[in-house]
C-alpha cells in the first residue's frame, strides 16, 4: 500500500516567521525511513500504511506542542493498495507528458 500525505504544520502564535519551528518537524521528517518531498507550501511524505502517515502527523505536533498555544495544520491523504514510489512516479508520469507536448 501507498499512503501519500500531504501536510503542513505550524505554530500560529509565533509571528510572520516560523521556519526554525517548521525546521524542527522537517528534521524528524528526514531522520525518519520515509521518501519526502518538502515544498514552499507544504510537505509531502510517503508512507506503506494510514497508521504510519498519522503517527508522522502526531509527532509533528509533539515537536510543536510546547511552544505553542495554537497549531494550524492543514492534511491531504491520497491511499493506493498494492503500489509505492507514488511520490517520484507521478512526477514523472507529469514531466514526460508536459515533455511530449513541447516537442
Amino acid at each position: 500500500m501507498s499512503v501519500l500525505l500531504e501536510f503542513a504544520m505550524f505554530p500560529t502564535d509565533k509571528g510572520d516567521s516560523v521556519s526554525e519551528y517548521v525546521s524542527q518537524i522537517i528534521k524528524m521528517i528526514d531522520e525518519s525511513r520515509f521518501s519526502y518531498k518538502l515544498t514552499a507550501m507544504g510537505t509531502i511524505i510517503e508512507t506503506e500504511t494510514l497508521k504510519e502517515a498519522l503517527e508522522m502527523v502526531n509527532k509533528s505536533y509533539e515537536i510543536l506542542e510546547p511552544y505553542s498555544n495554537r497549531v494550524y495544520s492543514s492534511i491531504n491523504l491520497d491511499i493506493q493498495k498494492a503500489k509505492s514510489g507514488r511520490i517520484e512516479k507521478k512526477i514523472e508520469s507529469i514531466e514526460s507528458k508536459i515533455g511530449k507536448i513541447n516537442h
